[in-house]
């Protein structure tokens, strides 16, 4: 009994313990129930908070789909922009390397340019040492060319006289064929009329034929005084005698390549081709001394002095230098001073038309002789730009001239002087260039036939070469003309007047081919 009390009581207090334990459980399960419902609450409340922020999320997901959107169009502009920004680059860099390429050639073109400009320094540095010798010798030059031009006045008609100044009588036979039996061809004309000069061609060289009419030599005996007055006319502005024909009464003088100065001056109209060509202001002031130059020689001549009578323009001519010749010098069956004087007024006539290029005839005294500042105004145009203190000059010497009646004492001795000067004076203003002067052209080449180049020209004929050959000087003639220049015994050039080193003749093929081929043109 005590065992099953015992037991009972064991069991008792089993049931005890088991009671408080399960007093403890539920304890334990109100306690996690309460915590179980404080998480359900704060589960709930957070499931809340997440529904409201899935809401949200869910409203914000329209615009956050375009903002994603917008986004990769952005990173599709940005990819695209880099592609090409690649490709940029990738021309920069090609174009890097090209210009590094160029500059490093540059660098070497820059060194060779350095090299050939120091060269061409030191070249530059030769080049004026040479133009101050040239200049140094140009005042020489200038002085041989005058000598030159003055000496081929002479010498050109001095090769066609016979040796020791006898002059040749021609056959009528010879006059004919040399004119063409006095073709109208070979007739001259002057201010548009014609002359009794014939242009022709005698042993190769061109001259000038003159036919006296009844009326000019009325019988042989005249003829003959007036060719014995003219071969004592020897000077260099005095046209040259070569020879005349007694049973033709004609008289054959040099040819003057550029005419008389009338024609050049102001015959025609003022835009015809001789006006075009025009005279320079220092060919003119050449060709004013050149015909002082003459006209002193006649005043002066031995055993009484000749006047001309009849100066004017259409009596001076020009050779293809525009030297001036004075011709038609009157037969001297009398001269007192009154002649003399009628000379020296003609001549300052002639002064102030080469200044004027007009033909003033008596307005001269009128206007100019009045108020010299007046022929500033009316100074020809086509001689340039003239030095003013040469053309007062001029006109100062004209006007002397044309006052000869208030001057007794004027004589062109005097005037000669003075002329020596101005020519003087204009030849140190070209010198130190101080005026630019134009070169002017063969008329006779410009007239005759289409403009050639002076090279074209036989330099003993003149005239457009058919067969030119080259001498031992180096120049190029016509064949015919060099051979008879040679057979008459002469060993010098007619350029240079030097000796020759041979008689050697060589074809000149390129000249002929080109004068040939200018003229089929």
């Amino acid at each position: 009994m005590q065992e099953k009390k015992e037991a009972l009581r064991i069991k008792i207090l089993e049931i005890k313990e088991a009671i408080q334990l399960s007093r403890e459980e539920a304890k334990s399960h109100v306690e996690g129930q309460a915590k179980a419902q404080w998480a359900i609450t704060l589960c709930t409340r957070r499931a809340e908070e997440i529904d409201g922020c899935i809401n949200d999320e869910l409203a914000r997901k329209p615009d956050l789909k375009r903002e994603l959107d917008a986004t990769k169009d952005e990173l599709n502009e940005l990819h695209t922009e880099v592609e090409v920004t690649k490709s940029k680059l990738s021309s920069i860099l090609e174009l890097q390397h090209e210009v590094s390429t160029k500059m490093q050639l540059s660098s070497v073109a820059r060194s060779r340019a350095e090299v050939q400009l120091e060269k061409v320094l030191k070249q530059r540095m030769d080049t004026v040492k040479e133009i101050e010798e040239f200049r140094g010798q140009r005042d020489v030059l200038r002085r041989r060319i005058t000598f030159c031009r003055e000496k081929d006045a002479i010498g050109n008609a001095s090769m066609l006289i016979e040796p020791r100044l006898k002059y040749k009588e021609f056959s009528a036979a010879e006059i004919r064929t040399a004119t063409d039996g006095f073709s109208n061809l070979m007739r001259l004309k002057s201010g548009g009329d014609w002359t009794d000069v014939y242009k022709a061609k005698l042993h190769h060289t061109s001259v000038a034929i003159k036919l006296y009419s009844s009326a000019d030599v009325d019988s042989e005996d005249t003829f003959l005084a007036k060719v014995k007055f003219l071969s004592h006319m020897r000077h260099p502005h005095m046209l040259s005698m070569i020879g005349y024909c007694s049973e033709l009464r004609c008289i054959v003088f040099e040819y003057m390549n550029n005419g008389c100065l009338r024609d050049i001056l102001f015959s025609g109209t003022r835009g015809s081709k001789r006006r075009n060509y025009g005279l320079n202001w220092q060919a003119r002031i050449c060709i004013v001394a050149n015909v002082c130059t003459g006209l002193c020689f006649l005043h002066r001549a031995k055993p009484r002095p000749v006047a001309h009578g009849n100066l004017n323009p259409s009596k001076i001519l020009l050779d293809c230098n525009n030297i001036a010749k004075i011709y038609d010098v009157r037969m001297p069956l009398s001269c007192d001073k009154s002649d003399l004087r009628s000379d020296i007024r003609a001549y300052g006539n002639l002064v102030l038309q080469i200044l004027t290029g007009r033909n003033w005839a008596g307005l001269v005294e009128e206007a100019i002789m009045m108020d010299q500042s007046k022929l500033i105004e009316v100074l020809d145009p086509m001689a340039g730009e003239w030095p003013l203190d040469i053309a007062l000059e001029l006109g100062r010497i004209g006007i002397k001239c044309l006052s000869i009646h208030e001057d007794k004492e004027l004589n062109m001795t005097n005037l000669a002087r003075e002329m020596e000067k101005v020519k003087k004076l204009a030849d140190e203003i070209v010198a130190n260039g101080e005026c630019v002067v134009a070169n002017g052209r063969n008329l006779d080449d410009h007239e005759d036939s289409t403009e050639f180049p002076n090279f074209f020209l036989c330099p003993i004929l003149q005239e457009v070469m058919k067969n030119p050959h080259v001498a031992a000087d180096g120049f190029s003639y016509e064949l015919e003309a060099i051979e008879e220049w040679l057979k008459n015994g002469r060993d010098t050039s007619p350029m240079t007047n030097l000796r020759l080193k041979g008689n050697l003749l060589t074809p000149n093929h390129s000249l002929r081919a080109l004068i040939q081929d200018s003229q089929k043109r």
